[in-house]
């Protein structure tokens, strides 16, 4: 008979996972799909051969996050680094190029190169204080408040109408706009500044990782250590509610708050479930894979050596782009979100071929296919693509919701990037992950700190469930 079940098997899921194993206890993992990872699958999504990432495919984290980190996960699987960490082309066959190093960025940056290492450097010298800000629960006094006081300062400029104030020329405010622009939120805001710091500081220090052999790589990796350990897991297994579990001391749900609502059901107080009922999400995505006959053409040939593209030209077009979707409107020219793994991991596609895993941001729910314009906005800063397409597969944000009920109308942050979002997160309480229910607690990305390949919405989770029913510190994660 197991002590602990987890409901889910996604990055945070498995974090969990691994996390109460590691400490002596019989873990059993149920997943409802056919085959592990959540937001870590890899797939023949196209045609054989050809290795698409189903949701994450870069992943800035895992190097920073102290879940990953701990779990020492550079050792146990090959993560390519690509020196230009992200980049964002513009008319002209200019681009704005982050790069590892942050004096060659700010080479690259031209009048703004030194402005933009004064926002950066910092950051890169607190990087472990701001980690342990953002990467946490936000309702507690920062361990490092030099680090917060300095990033907060930053997220109140990038995310305000000063954002342009330090900067004279186009290319440094349209690096930092891409990055932003993860967040799926109007720009500029505060959650997307924060969130775009963070991730733009993460580019500067370890970079951008890509999994060789695909996201399903970190799954599997997960994996092994959970069954190292006398874990179980257990595909093609939904579970609907906590009666249909064995009577455990502890349950952790890699799920979002509806499915939450539904599992625990009358076992929850009703203020709890009107709290969950109330829980917003935010936009979401369309899905657009490629296979290709060869290389994206960019028009600045220095994007080829980028691990992730941030198509959406200037900083004034992907804040546009932001506001029509925060609006509803499908944008003309959307903000896409572009990743390039066969240039750093040939094994995803035959001799001859390559793929392009790209996505962009639409109103919530939509079932509207933005194939064509991903191929436009694509075509008009790498002219020729289009020639270049063997084939492609657009999912929409309906289409996600399908295929993974967490992403809720297509969110894969699963919840709202806005402030209320971020503290909300589910409920306004300094332990989210534990829930009214004793033994009960909550491990998805819709708990602190949020969307992101980081195992630490699970790491928090394990922590609470270690200490409040087992009397258990977190173990040693390391190989």
């Amino acid at each position: 008979m197991p002590d602990v079940a987890v409901v889910g098997s996604g990055p945070n899921g498995l974090a969990a996972a691994v996390t109460m194993a590691r400490a002596g206890l019989k873990v059993h993992v149920y997943e409802a799909a056919p085959s592990v990872g959540g937001g870590l699958r890899t797939a023949e999504v196209i045609a054989p051969g050809h290795f698409h990432d189903v949701c994450s495919a870069v992943h800035p984290m895992v190097l920073a996050a102290p879940f990953f980190r701990d779990f020492e996960l550079s050792r146990r699987v090959q993560l390519e680094v690509p020196e230009l960490s992200h980049g964002v082309p513009l008319d002209g066959s200019r681009a704005a190029l982050g790069y590892r190093s942050l004096e060659r960025t700010a080479a690259a940056l031209g009048r703004d190169g030194a402005a933009y290492r004064r926002l950066m450097q910092p950051l890169l010298d607190r990087l472990d204080g701001v980690t342990d800000l953002t990467l946490n629960q936000l309702l507690r006094v920062p361990r490092n408040p030099v680090a917060a006081a300095v990033f907060g300062l930053r997220t109140l400029e990038q995310g305000s109408r000063l954002w342009n104030a330090r900067f004279r020329e186009d290319l440094a405010p349209a690096l930092l706009t891409g990055v932003a622009a993860h967040a799926v939120a109007p720009l500029p805001t505060l959650p997307a500044a924060g969130a775009g710091l963070l991730l733009g500081a993460l580019g500067h220090a370890g970079g951008w990782p890509i999994p060789v052999g695909g996201s399903a790589a970190i799954a599997r990796a997960m994996v092994d250590d959970l069954e190292a350990h006398g874990g179980v897991v257990e595909t093609g297994a939904r579970i609907g509610s906590l009666a249909e579990l064995p009577p455990v001391r502890a349950t952790l749900l890699d799920v979002a708050p509806p499915a939450l609502a539904r599992i625990g059901g009358s076992a929850l107080p009703a203020g709890y479930l009107r709290a969950l009922e109330s829980f917003r999400f935010g936009n979401g995505a369309c899905k657009v894979d490629f296979i290709l006959s060869g290389p994206v053409p960019w028009a600045a040939p220095e994007l080829a050596d980028a691990g992730t593209v941030h198509v959406g030209g200037t900083r004034a077009e992907t804040a546009e782009a932001e506001r029509d979707v925060a609006a509803g409107r499908h944008p003309d020219r959307p903000y896409v979100l572009v990743s390039q793994p066969s240039r750093f991991d040939p094994g995803r596609a035959p001799a001859g071929r390559h793929i392009l895993w790209t996505y962009c941001h639409v109103p919530a729910g939509s079932t509207v296919d933005m194939g064509g314009a991903v191929i436009a906005q694509l075509e008009r800063f790498a002219p020729g693509f289009r020639d270049l397409v063997v084939d492609y597969r657009v999912t929409t944000a309906a289409g996600l919701a399908e295929y993974n009920e967490n992403y809720v109308g297509g969110d894969f942050s699963a919840g709202a990037m806005d402030l209320r979002g971020l503290l909300r997160r589910p409920v306004l309480n300094p332990v989210p992950w534990r829930t009214p229910v004793p033994g009960l607690y909550l491990c998805s990305s819709s708990t602190p700190p949020g969307p992101g390949v980081s195992g630490m919405p699970g790491l928090h989770a394990a922590r609470h469930a270690l200490r409040d029913v087992f009397g258990l510190p977190v173990p040693p994660l390391g190989p």
